[in-house]
């Protein structure tokens, strides 16, 4: 039986994860493969501590540089993080004609247009479907599976951390810093979650699924990001009075000459299925021209999950080597000389629906005047209540606007604050009905 070895560079807890799988499963992964994964080197800074697998003798080493030389090793798994050497290592890897395997989604997000012209270069093959999604096979479904069809839009709930926290001041009403607290505790946030709670994590994932679904360079730098650390038990509890609960969304449309990218908190129907996703899941809803809806489910983080998907890709390229059919599957979904830029819409011309809430004095024409200046940019409203009790002479005026231009209702909501009446800055959150997101 054919051998294919794998050096490992890194080995937290994904990593272990994947030497868990290879080692455990190794006759269970022959019989389907028709080749033996032989997990043959492994390098970490840390060689002493116990990961609770039984490595094999001689596996062990802290020379990463050595691992991406050794010219037996097939495979180098990259489970490092980051985008310093990281990036090195990998780039290295892939001018000795290694394959490589990855679940970095910032490095990707950030330098994955250098790191893929080098693997054509070099015609090796380059596996990340544990880079979004987790355990999902979402690279898999837009680069395999749905092959056929016109992605239309793509909806998603990608990061585990914001959808625990949002799920945790929804159920319980608390405020968002002991939700991240609890978050923390049970380890599915950082000792500094600020690339999770900003949406940044979201975003890298985003800049991937983009670029797949609709033949364009990697492209970070144009999405708009939108953290949900300024949502409050307040603003869920007023969702859910008018039928909407709120998530962190990576929204993605297919506009033809431009493709809408964004990153943001979204109210969204009760009746959307994507509003029933709690917890540290992931879930991302596809919308292609032939199959209309479907939805990946699962989880998005973890030693085993994420295991599993970087298994899954050693196990592709394996295929590949066995049938001297390296680069069968483009990296990025097109052929290379298919991919062309296309423009991210700026969030200024994006189109859709608000809830706002001001913090108004309760005086007589408070309306009048708010409403007023909406008018003017040509805001229209849909709902419009007094909620709440006075607080400081003030009590929550909470809207709801048709359709809307979201340059148009920056300049509002400026000029609102501005207003004597008005005690706070304005809260604003975008509103996706099912009718927007199709």
């Amino acid at each position: 039986m054919k051998e294919v070895n794998i050096g490992l560079l890194g080995c937290g807890t994904v990593g272990t994860g994947v030497a868990r799988l290879l080692l455990n499963n190794t006759d269970l992964i022959s019989a389907r493969v028709g080749a033996r994964l032989n997990l043959k080197k492994v390098a970490d800074v840390d060689i002493t501590t116990d990961r609770g697998v039984a490595f094999p003798d001689g596996v062990w080493t802290t020379d990463a540089d050595a691992v991406v030389r050794d010219p037996q090793i097939d495979i180098v798994v990259e489970m490092i993080g980051g985008k310093g050497i990281a990036r090195d290592l990998m780039l290295k890897a892939i001018d000795h004609g290694k394959h490589i395997v990855t679940a970095n989604k910032a490095l990707l997000a950030s330098h994955g247009n250098e790191i893929f012209q080098a693997a054509r270069e070099k015609k090796v093959d380059i596996g990340f479907e544990a880079s979004t999604g987790g355990c999902m096979p979402v690279i898999k479904t837009l680069r395999e599976a749905l092959v056929g069809n016109r992605i239309q839009t793509m909806t998603g709930i990608l990061n585990g951390t914001c959808n625990y926290i949002l799920t945790k001041i929804t159920a319980e009403g608390i405020p968002f810093e002991d939700a991240l607290a609890g978050a923390q505790e049970k380890g599915y946030a950082e000792a500094d979650p600020t690339l999770d709670v900003d949406g940044h994590d979201t975003a890298h994932k985003l800049a991937i699924l983009s670029a797949l679904a609709y033949g364009m360079p990697l492209n970070l730098d144009d999405i708009y990001v939108e953290g949900i650390s300024g949502i409050t038990p307040g603003d869920i509890r007023f969702a859910e009075e008018f039928g909407y609960r709120i998530k962190l969304l990576a929204i993605s449309k297919n506009n033809g000459d431009s493709v809408e990218a964004r990153v943001h908190p979204t109210m969204i129907p009760i009746t959307n299925i994507l509003s029933s996703v709690n917890g540290a899941v992931n879930a991302l809803m596809i919308n292609g021209d032939a199959v209309d809806d479907i939805m990946l489910y699962g989880y998005g983080a973890g030693m085993m999950p994420t295991g599993s998907a970087v298994v899954s890709d050693c196990v592709d390229i394996a295929r590949n080597l066995i049938s001297g059919r390296a680069g069968r599957v483009p990296y990025l979904s097109y052929q290379a000389e298919n991919i062309r830029n296309i423009a991210i819409t700026s969030i200024d011309a994006v189109m859709t629906r608000y809830y706002f809430r001001f913090s108004a004095l309760d005086h007589p024409g408070v309306l009048s005047k708010i409403s007023g200046i909406l008018g003017e940019y040509d805001i229209s409203i849909k709902t419009v209540q007094q909620k709440g009790r006075k607080t400081n002479g003030s009590v929550p005026l909470v809207m709801q606007t048709h359709l809307a231009n979201e340059a148009s209702v920056q300049k509002a909501l400026k000029r609102i604050e501005e207003l004597k009446v008005v005690s706070t800055k304005p809260v604003f959150i975008r509103i996706e009905d099912d009718t927007i997101l199709e």
